[in-house]
């Protein structure tokens, strides 16, 4: 999802200091051997305390089901809470921890793309568009997607259920009583952006389709173009994907991610 400003963003980049060396820590080539991290570290980590946490919850469901209904039962239960706990974290997980718990749509259309790696899509999240030549800004590109069917730039949408959507002659977008044209040209914009990058770094023209996936409303169709914008219901962006011909190969689809990585750099600063 988008947001248009004027202005460069100003990016800082995390340089750490005192990094040990290789005569400071006697190594004589290689890399340099692993210290041992004190106790202090090893609480304050954060895994560390949330294995913690499953561990203590196990002990205690473990313990009152053997006393109700023996150790066979309360080790069972014991290992399920474990387990339970891990796949809930794993489906709530984000590489954007930036969007927050407001960003719903897009972490819906994040764990729809994970499966498609296997079939040799390469994904970026939360990618910034930088200044046009008029320095124009910035926009944000939610998804984008780098596959065997092409270069998509994916926009997430959470909006009112209430409100029906509807398209007129494939120009406008109404939500209720709301044009959408804005949005839709907003969309469209930031992947005529990302294309002009794209092919500068790698040398060909890079074609990048630009998409909008709802939330929230019923739409009444798979897929329709509106305004050169791919309109479509959320839980269908991944089958919107791979329905498509093939037209790039692996080198192609690796060579434009890589470009990709350089010329649209992450919306949120990274850890």
């Amino acid at each position: 999802m988008a947001t248009m400003e004027r202005g460069k963003p100003g990016r800082s980049e995390d340089r750490p200091e005192g990094h040990p060396t290789e005569s400071t820590l006697g190594g004589t080539g290689g890399r340099p051997p692993r210290l041992p991290r004190p106790p202090a570290d090893l609480r304050n980590d954060p895994r560390v305390r949330l294995w913690g946490m499953r561990l203590a919850a196990a002990v205690v469901l473990g313990i009152l089901f053997t006393i109700a209904a023996g150790w066979r039962i309360g080790l069972g239960a014991a290992v399920l809470t474990v387990v339970a706990d891990v796949y809930r974290r794993s489906r709530s997980h984000t590489e954007v921890a930036a969007w927050g718990k407001s960003a719903a749509a897009e972490r819906r259309t994040e764990r729809q793309l994970r499966s498609l790696a296997k079939n040799g899509y390469r994904i970026l999240h939360a990618r910034a568009v930088p200044l046009d030549d008029q320095g124009v800004s910035d926009g944000k590109i939610d998804h984008l997607v780098v596959g065997p069917s092409g270069v998509y730039a994916i926009d997430s949408e959470k909006w009112d259920k209430r409100l029906p959507v509807r398209t007129l002659s494939h120009r406008k977008l109404f939500h209720g009583p709301f044009n959408k044209k804005d949005r839709l040209d907003e969309a469209r914009w930031e992947a005529e952006q990302a294309s002009k990058r794209l092919s500068a770094k790698v040398g060909f023209e890079v074609p990048v389709q630009a998409s909008v996936a709802i939330y929230g409303p019923s739409i009444p169709w798979k897929v329709m173009r509106v305004r050169d914008v791919d309109v479509y219901a959320g839980n269908r962006a991944r089958a919107y994907l791979r329905r498509r011909p093939r037209i790039l190969t692996e080198e192609d689809v690796q060579r434009i991610y890589e470009a990709a990585e350089e010329a649209l750099p992450p919306k949120y600063p990274t850890k």
